[in-house]
């Protein structure tokens, strides 16, 4: 299969879990049945300037993002820490996550995996 860029499934919606602003979602993968059922997300997403993915608690799954480009700040259990271009954050089964985008967009990659 490929997917032409044009054929990508794009939206931006509010930021989720009450992260506030805007998010701009594209779906690489079309859920689960396009991941062997293994995972749920695949997708490039842009976290826009002053909005955020809000702080989630992962259950039976776990969540990587891969930062494309921009900075910001990752929640991770309960500390902020900064991250940039090229830093991989992982969130695991059972775990709290969030992320700002506080002066620039943040272009990523989300990756959902079932445990």
């Amino acid at each position: 299969m490929v997917r032409k860029k044009d054929e990508i499934n794009k939206q931006t919606k509010p930021a989720p879990f009450d992260g506030g602003g805007e998010v701009t979602m594209r779906c690489l993968l079309e859920g689960p049945e396009e991941m062997y059922q293994k995972g749920r997300v695949f997708n490039h997403n842009t976290v826009h300037p002053g909005s955020a993915i809000g702080i989630h608690t992962h259950h039976g799954e776990s969540e990587t993002y891969y930062i494309l480009s921009g900075s910001g700040i990752y929640h991770d259990n309960g500390k902020d820490v900064e991250v940039h271009a090229g830093d991989v954050c992982f969130c695991g089964d059972g775990q709290t996550h969030g992320l700002k985008a506080v002066n620039e967009p943040i272009e990523m990659i989300a990756l959902i995996l079932y445990k």
